[in-house]
């Protein structure tokens, strides 16, 4: 409850401090046909997460059925959707195949891992949007002062898992084989180019999602804005990941509202393509409600995986 209250906060707060009915005509720009459109790629991104997923269990030793995984990844969307945190949907995805396969470390690793190579792009994506956006000035360098305690909070985690690694032999244990999996699944060839490729371009596939509805939207009218809107959607993706609310509300449409003012656009044409993606991703996961309300008992029990 505590993040549904946080996000129906941040979004009253974003609310207020913008123009709502030109959000409300902003909004009214974007027609269904586009809409469908975009709704229309996330197909594609489910396919090719689910194929990635698939890759980096068969880099731990596990098998997984394509369609299987497919269905398992659209139940995840939903999930995390409508649970908060964001995150509940790919526990239950890893919890359900440990439950199947009988290896629930390796399990648990597939999806953490399969997640952290989309995650380490889009950090590299929004470091090189930062250095853009910056050298270019279309953005105020002061307003990433905040970097700063980013970089800190970072040091200091980092700092304290290697206190606890040492002063816990379980948690060294566990370390180690983390650091084995990570190798195996991530960090050698091929895997390394054929992760890194895959979550390139199911990041392609994002940003292509919300350009397409800028373009519907009547955003995108020359190269430099198409840049500069591609940049700055590279960030909502970012805040997505930050868990204080469900499925990014509040914080994506904050991000948004800032961003546009700093890069001199107007803040309601960036809470309008916000709530728009966000709209579009929630449909997006219905398969998977679909998956859950029809077949949970046989999704529970599931199709026993061979252990290679």
């Amino acid at each position: 409850m505590l993040r549904w209250a946080v996000a129906v906060l941040l979004l009253g707060v974003v609310l207020s401090a913008i123009d709502v009915p030109f959000l409300v005509k902003e909004l009214a720009n974007l027609s269904p046909a586009v809409f469908a459109i975009a709704l229309s790629m996330t197909v594609f991104q489910v396919f090719l997460s689910a194929w990635r997923w698939r890759y980096t269990l068969s880099k731990l030793g596990l098998s997984l059925p394509f369609g299987f995984a497919v269905r398992e990844y659209y139940l995840a969307i939903f999930l995390n959707q409508v649970l908060p945190g964001g995150v509940l949907g790919d526990v239950n995805r890893a919890w359900r195949h440990s439950a199947n396969s009988g290896q629930r470390l390796a399990a648990l690793h597939g999806v953490a891992i399969e997640r952290l190579s989309g995650q380490l792009v889009l950090a590299l994506t929004v470091v090189f949007a930062s250095v853009w956006l910056i050298s270019t000035d279309r953005l105020l360098v002061a307003s990433f002062n905040r970097v700063w305690l980013v970089l800190i909070v970072l040091v200091a985690a980092v700092g304290s898992l290697v206190f606890l690694s040492q002063s816990s032999k379980r948690l060294a244990e566990y370390l180690h084989q983390l650091r084995v999996d990570l190798r195996r699944s991530l960090f050698s060839w091929p895997a390394l180019p054929v992760q890194f490729g895959s979550s390139l371009l199911l990041l392609a596939s994002y940003l292509a999602v919300f350009l397409t509805l800028a373009f519907g939207a009547g955003y995108v009218d020359d190269m430099p804005a198409l840049l500069l809107l591609t940049a700055l959607c590279a960030f909502l993706l970012m805040s997505m990941v930050i868990p204080v609310t469900v499925a990014g509300w509040g914080v994506r449409e904050g991000t948004a509202a800032v961003l546009w003012a700093l890069a001199g656009l107007p803040s309601e044409q960036g809470v309008a393509l916000s709530v728009a993606y966000g709209v579009l991703v929630f449909v997006s996961g219905f398969p998977g409600l679909v998956i859950l309300l029809l077949g949970r008992r046989r999704l529970a029990t599931g199709p026993r995986l061979k252990i290679q």
